[in-house]
């Protein structure tokens, strides 16, 4: 055991750096995804609901979509959709992590980036990882949706080729890099320039609880900016025959629900976004200190 201990390391110290890096960010996206998978369910539910309830009814919320589920599909009918949400983090956040870690040593191994290129490095990280993961995104929509009755993720990529064509796994393309794109670009900004603002704690051993209150103040306010993007997306690939461009979508939501509709779900997309994100940078930092790594 000792021995394959050792090979390991010996493998692992002979990585490339970007390798690390991947390695890094799939393990921060795996411990993240499974803890906060509930929330990204019950975002989804609450965006896709018909508009069906008469005047005066009451809104539906977060914590009656969360009963509902636990009611009708037990507690782990709100881990619906891990199965494609790992598929598509564990890579995707791997992907994401390395992209940035070769950005960041190819144009700013001498220096920190400002503001401006912090965002540009955020926003061509998420671009190329959220393109290379579109199609699992699609499915783990439709998965957390409740409309759809797929029966593995392998089985959701066949059944949509097949019936819809190839062009309906990036549906939504738009839609996810206007949110993706400017989510990662401010969270990246905020906490680069949080963590600038406190050189000396961050550099403590407080430097995970840094990291990680430094995250959460990224994570909301990147997310409260790009929810409308996120509600669009979630209704061009839940139903991509209605919407042949994302102006329909946005024309869609705005005429059944209003201005209000554009943020249907941002608690729980909030809390969610947020967390996920302050752990996954925290638990990468971490790793990436471990074997001995600038990120």
């Amino acid at each position: 055991m000792d021995c394959y201990l050792q090979n390991s390391h010996v493998i692992t110290s002979k990585a490339h750096p970007a390798l690390k890096a991947f390695m890094c960010g799939s393990l921060s996206g795996t411990c993240s995804t499974l803890l906060f998978q509930p929330l990204d369910l019950v975002k989804t539910r609450l965006q896709t609901l018909q508009n069906n309830m008469r005047p005066g009814s009451p809104k539906v919320g977060m914590l009656s979509v969360f009963i509902t589920v636990v009611r009708t599909e037990r507690l782990f009918g709100l881990w619906k959709g891990v199965s494609p949400s790992f598929m598509r983090c564990i890579p995707g956040v791997g992907i994401y992590f390395s992209t940035y870690y070769s950005l960041k040593q190819r144009f700013f191994q001498e220096r920190a980036p400002n503001a401006g290129e912090a965002v540009l490095l955020g926003a061509g990280a998420r671009c190329v990882a959220g393109v290379a993961m579109l199609p699992v995104t699609v499915i783990k929509t439709r998965f957390e949706s409740g409309r759809y009755n797929y029966i593995s993720v392998l089985g959701a990529l066949r059944n949509v080729c097949e019936t819809e064509g190839p062009r309906a796994l990036y549906s939504g393309l738009v839609a996810t890099l206007l949110r993706d794109a400017p989510f990662s670009g401010i969270y990246v900004m905020f906490y680069s320039q949080a963590k600038k603002a406190l050189p000396h704690v961050s550099s403590s051993g407080l430097a995970p609880v840094v990291n990680f209150g430094c995250g959460v103040v990224a994570g909301i306010l990147a997310s409260l900016a790009t929810q409308p993007a996120d509600v669009v997306k979630t209704h061009m690939q839940v139903s991509p025959a209605l919407y042949r461009r994302t102006c329909d979508a946005m024309r869609f939501i705005y005429a059944e629900h209003g201005l209000g509709g554009f943020f249907r779900g941002a608690v729980p997309r909030s809390l969610r976004r947020t967390l996920m994100a302050a752990m996954a940078w925290t638990v990468y930092e971490q790793l990436m200190e471990q074997m001995g790594l600038k990120s």
